[in-house]
């Protein structure tokens, strides 16, 4: 039997919106997933503590508020700086095609803008995640 992904969900910053975070975990929980939803207004070091202690495999950062370019480019650095550089980082959001580009150049796997199907989220992180 395969094992299951490992998925944290991450609100981080001053955005209070997590309708979309809480949409997605559900979508990859009942496609079989392990979800853990850190809840809203955590710091990428908290974020980066989660994913390491709950040996996840991949990292799902849902943002509405902007900060995306601070706050992103901090989670994989953290990521890198304590040995996890193999979680896959997804983020999720009101994310400019220019800064998408940018953070997929500094290591994000993919960046999934308002709208798209959880299925397609779904079927990247079973592509990216290693079984």
């Amino acid at each position: 039997m395969d094992r299951k992904i490992r998925v944290v969900i991450a609100k981080p910053g001053l955005d209070g919106h997590d309708r979309g975070a809480k949409i997605i975990a559900r979508a990859l929980r009942d496609a079989g997933m392990e979800v853990v939803y850190t809840g809203l207004h955590q710091t990428p070091e908290q974020i980066v503590e989660t994913a390491i202690q709950e040996d996840a495999d991949a990292v799902g950062v849902s943002i509405l508020s902007g900060a995306h370019m601070t706050l992103i480019p901090r989670i994989l650095d953290l990521l890198r700086e304590n040995g996890a550089e193999d979680v896959v980082v997804v983020v999720g959001g009101t994310i400019p095609n220019d800064d998408a580009r940018q953070l997929k150049e500094q290591g994000v796997a993919e960046v999934f803008t308002p709208g798209a199907p959880t299925s397609e989220i779904v079927d990247f992180l079973r592509a990216k995640v290693p079984a």
